[in-house]
């Protein structure tokens, strides 16, 4: 190849690690490219995986890198709560030779990413238009429930939050929840949204569901199985089971947009609800999220989005290390 026509190696590469899975791309000047998904359990350490991804699209270059984790992120100590990765911001960027290692909680890169989503990407859920400047809420069930939102500032750009919302206590609305709060508060304790509101948590709702009505035994089935049945329409049980975890997740979802509000919009990102596609459209979910008293009002008018964008939590990665970056080009950031 002419001299002329080479790329040169990229240098910044981003990442989304969840519970199960990491995401990483590198970042060029024609954005990302060399995609590639490694299941966190074949993986002793974040830094194995880093290597392993780098060894097999052949780059040794990169020295800058931004990932989003699934974990609340204070300080230089990360230890995930969904995984059992525990590991030095400070020493991993010695380790692996890197002028920054940005690391942040993985549903704070996803919403840095929210606005420049494509709307072909978009599938909105009932409500009206979003209000310009105002904040945003998002969401996402997966291994965890990840709870997020972007506010404006004063100087017209966003700022993403990030908290640990999953965790907000589980609010039920009429009586079969109360009776799922009892089963669940009898097994975990306190019980959250994040316990019913993602992998797991469907697969407890579907034992839970199974009790409730009285069967003497209940198949054990993986949240994938209960999805795949509930669409197929062939297990009335499964039907019912992704049919209350869209109406929960209303719930929450509401609860988010008052605390925020979020006028601009409710976002749903993570594993489990886009690839519900119809089902989720035409659940309770929107019934419920405007089911909220004198609030029912307010909320008719939000609109809320599921994304259906390929990599968005590597797009916010990108925005937040260009950012870091061009703030302190010369130093690593931790």
């Amino acid at each position: 190849m002419p001299a002329a026509d080479r790329q040169p190696p990229a240098t910044r590469l981003v990442g989304d690690v969840g519970g199960t899975n990491a995401r990483f791309a590198l970042l060029g000047a024609q954005g990302l490219s060399d995609i590639r998904v490694l299941a966190c359990a074949d993986h002793a350490t974040f830094a194995d995986a880093l290597r392993s991804y780098l060894a097999a699209v052949g780059a040794d270059g990169v020295r800058h890198v931004a990932i989003g984790i699934a974990n609340p992120v204070y300080g230089d100590h990360i230890r995930m709560t969904n995984h059992h990765w525990a590991f030095s911001i400070a020493q991993t960027r010695a380790e692996l030779g890197l002028e920054t290692f940005l690391v942040l909680n993985d549903f704070a890169v996803l919403a840095r990413a929210l606005p420049e989503l494509p709307a072909n990407e978009l599938v909105q859920v009932g409500g009206g238009s979003a209000v310009a400047g105002a904040p945003l809420g998002l969401l996402g069930a997966g291994t965890g429930l990840g709870v997020s939102g972007l506010i404006p500032t004063a100087g017209g750009g966003w700022m993403p939050l990030a908290g640990e919302g999953g965790h907000v206590s589980f609010a039920p609305y009429d009586e079969r929840e109360v009776e799922v709060w009892r089963l669940a508060h009898a097994r975990f304790g306190h019980v959250s949204a994040e316990r019913l509101l993602n992998g797991a948590g469907m697969a407890f709702l579907h034992h839970a569901l199974g009790q409730i009505a009285g069967h003497t035994t209940t198949p054990e089935r993986s949240a994938a199985d209960i999805t795949r049945l509930a669409l197929d329409g062939g297990d009335a049980l499964c039907h019912d089971t992704v049919t209350l975890f869209c109406t929960l997740l209303g719930t929450v979802a509401a609860d988010l947009a008052i605390t925020l509000g979020a006028r601009g919009g409710v976002y749903i990102g993570g594993g489990i609800v886009p690839k519900l596609g119809e089902f989720f459209v035409r659940s309770p979910f929107r019934q419920r999220f405007e089911d909220k008293g004198r609030t029912s009002p307010y909320l008719r008018d939000i609109p809320v989005w599921v994304i259906h964008s390929p990599w968005p939590a590597l797009l916010g990665a990108a925005a937040a290390l260009g950012q870091a970056l061009q703030a302190s080009p010369r130093h690593g950031h931790a």
